[in-house]
């Protein structure tokens, strides 16, 4: 009985210090949902590129749209972080990654 609360103890500080499930972790730093596009490139550098959907608001776009993606090389994949008026919003995955990682941080 005293083995099933020591790993049912164990169970729950693991699952109290997991990572949100909308992370991304650029070298030793870690950025998430609701993160500012300056507290981003802060943390993880410049992106492999960008990509600006809807440059402002307006009556066709909603909110400014833009995604930046980190190309995290051989072995990893390309994330996209998309942001809304400066606040990201969403990461997913964009294929495999290609030569060296751009995720290091800073």
């Amino acid at each position: 009985m005293k083995k099933l609360r020591i790993i049912g103890l164990a169970v729950i500080l693991l699952c109290a210090n997991a990572v949100p499930a909308a992370a991304f972790r650029c070298g030793s730093g870690l950025v998430s949902t609701g993160d500012k596009k300056v507290k981003v490139q802060g943390t993880c550098g410049l992106p492999t590129t960008k990509e600006i959907i809807c440059p402002r608001k307006s009556s066709v776009c909603p909110a400014t749209l833009e995604i930046w993606y980190y190309n995290c090389g051989d072995n990893d994949y390309i994330y996209a972080l998309t942001f809304e008026d400066g606040v990201l919003t969403k990461e997913t995955t964009e294929g495999g990654g290609v030569g060296n990682s751009y995720c290091l941080g800073r």
